[in-house]
């Protein structure tokens, strides 16, 4: 199939009717759905739902993270011609995978907001396709983890991340992106002793039982010791991996709205996900990427990088169960 042949560039976001398989369309026109799958609300068949979820009002900081699922989804464009470097299979081809559009929600009416993602993210799980999602601020975990809890049990968490989102806040109706993780090991919805947190380089006084690997230590030790200590710690407990883009340096990813220095280089980011291979991994997500603080759109291209990544480790996964 050639990308010259002008009758197969006819916007396979809304025309193409089988799930499976690469798009040849030019990357820089069409719909812009995340690697040109599907648009569509039916999840007959689908393995994983991919879900925008454009909320930021949760930030300490810098707002703009609403505009990181467009503009993830644009960035992946540029991938969905060849399978993805490195892990010996096609994902695109070998399992159905769709666009479920963004989470509709009243950005006025925030008190609202975590029990219509929690509800949005049910409702997927219910029937039968895990879900990736793009944010958003790292709020969104929280309500998503919740949904997790009530189908697996408490969650096994691989949490890349500057910050540990562990600030002690007991209001647990206050909506924060810095005690997503705190709330969500309080409530029940995340196992501590099954879980860990990469690429930490600010202050918490209080882990709560979660294993944190800090950047200097991913430095130090490598990416082999890195993935070897998280499969140990999450074993083959339903796994949810969430990626905060801060946990990249600033100098890999610029666009997000509390960049700290001394984090990872995006191969290390990169080698890390692709040896977590066998995890038992049900869902992730890719949050704070903020576009407006990006001049080049480099911090939406990694955060499409990081998202293919994680949708290959899913599949990955399921692959190995069938």
């Amino acid at each position: 199939m050639s990308l010259l042949d002008a009758k197969t560039q006819v916007d396979h976001a809304f025309t193409r009717t089988d799930l499976k398989g690469p798009s040849f369309e030019n990357a820089f026109g069409g719909a812009t759905s995340f690697l040109r799958r599907r648009y569509t609300k039916d999840l007959t068949g689908v393995d994983l739902a991919i879900t925008g979820v454009p909320f930021d009002q949760a930030v300490t900081h810098r707002t703009g993270t609403r505009f990181g699922p467009r503009a993830i989804r644009e960035a992946s464009a540029l991938q969905p011609y060849d399978p993805p470097y490195g892990w010996g299979f096609d994902p695109l081809s070998d399992y159905a995978i769709a666009d479920y559009g963004d989470l509709a929600f009243d950005y006025a009416n925030i008190p609202a907001f975590p029990e219509a993602l929690r509800s949005h993210i049910a409702g997927i799980l219910a029937a039968g396709p895990g879900t990736l999602t793009l944010g958003g601020d790292h709020y969104i975990t929280l309500p998503i983890l919740q949904a997790y809890a009530a189908r697996f049990g408490p969650m096994s968490v691989i949490q890349f991340d500057a910050h540990s989102d562990l600030w002690p806040d007991d209001d647990m109706a206050r909506i924060d992106h810095g005690t997503m993780m705190y709330k969500a090991v309080k409530q029940g919805f995340v196992d501590p002793s099954r879980s860990v947190q990469i690429g930490i380089r600010t202050e918490c006084e209080d882990y709560l039982g979660v294993e944190f690997i800090d950047a200097r230590t991913v430095h130090e030790k490598g990416a082999d010791w890195v993935t070897a200590r998280a499969k140990e710690i999450v074993g083959d407990a339903p796994t949810y991996v969430t990626f905060d883009i801060d946990a990249l340096d600033p100098a890999f990813a610029p666009g997000t709205g509390t960049p700290v220095w001394g984090g990872l280089a995006s191969w290390q980011a990169a080698a890390i996900l692709r040896d977590l291979a066998g995890i038992n991994m049900v869902g992730g997500d890719i949050v704070e990427v903020s576009p407006p603080y990006d001049t080049n759109g480099a911090t939406a291209i990694a955060g499409a990088h990081v998202a293919t990544e994680l949708l290959c480790l899913y599949c990955w996964n399921k692959g190995k169960n069938r």
